[in-house]
């Protein structure tokens, strides 16, 4: 089978729509939470993910944040004044959806969690100590998680082994190898100094792992977001991807 996984798409349709186009033919959809803040089109974005064929879905901290579960004085002033904008921008149908999504799953080999496996909403695994908690804290051999914005791999190949990080090789299949913390990166604001969407395809077949980076219209999303009068900061960011 072979999976599109995705990540922070944040409320801009632009970048996931040239994600679902460069993917290509995918039997599955694993979206690892964020589906809205920031971005303009939230109520565009809910509505076209939902409908997509083979879908698994999580919650992330800005979805929550838009249902009023996570306080606004956890974000910065921007993030929290995109969060209020979309709480009074959401349809009700597309808070109710946001409000079914689960906060982890597992799926074969597989967990899935917006943060990380040990905290799946909020935490953050940037670095190698964190890395080795969180793989105490899942039995499969692999977990996807997003919410940094940022690709990364983390590898245990021993058991009482220490993690380590492996280098992101764009468009290049990656030998799947138990075990591995993996990050596509972001879709809808990228984080790592490179504006393109990012994502990954996963062969479950073959098992590999393919980071992948497609170009969209980023003047286009700014307009947009500026239009609706969000933060210029979040709007300025998405052309330098930090």
């Amino acid at each position: 089978m072979r999976v599109l996984v995705l990540s922070d798409i944040h409320a801009n349709l632009t970048a996931l729509e040239a994600v679902l186009s460069d993917s290509g033919d995918v039997e599955a959809v694993w979206c690892l939470g964020d589906l809205v803040g920031y971005g303009p089109d939230p109520n565009e974005v809910i509505e076209r993910v939902r409908g997509i064929p083979g879908l698994l879905c999580l919650i992330g901290n800005h979805d929550q944040a838009a249902m009023g579960i996570i306080p606004l004085s956890r974000f910065n002033h921007d993030a929290g004044a995109a969060a209020a904008w979309t709480t009074h921008t959401l349809k009700p149908e597309n808070l109710a959806y946001l409000r079914s999504l689960p906060s982890k799953i597992t799926f074969e080999d597989f967990t899935l969690a917006h943060g990380s496996p040990r905290q799946p909403v909020w935490e953050y695994i940037l670095d190698l100590q964190t890395a080795d908690v969180n793989f105490e804290a899942f039995t499969t051999d692999y977990c996807l998680i997003g919410h940094s914005h940022l690709p990364l791999i983390f590898l245990r190949e021993e058991a009482n082994g220490k993690a380590h990080l492996a280098s992101v090789a764009w468009g290049e299949q990656m030998p799947l190898r138990p075990r591995m913390i993996l990050n596509p990166g972001s879709v809808g604001q990228p984080r790592d100094m490179d504006p393109r969407a990012a994502y990954a395809l996963l062969d479950l077949k073959d098992e590999t792992w393919q980071p992948r980076r497609v170009e969209y219209d980023v003047a286009q999303v700014q307009e947009r977001m500026l239009r609706a009068g969000l933060p210029e900061r979040q709007a300025m960011r998405l052309l330098a991807g930090w």
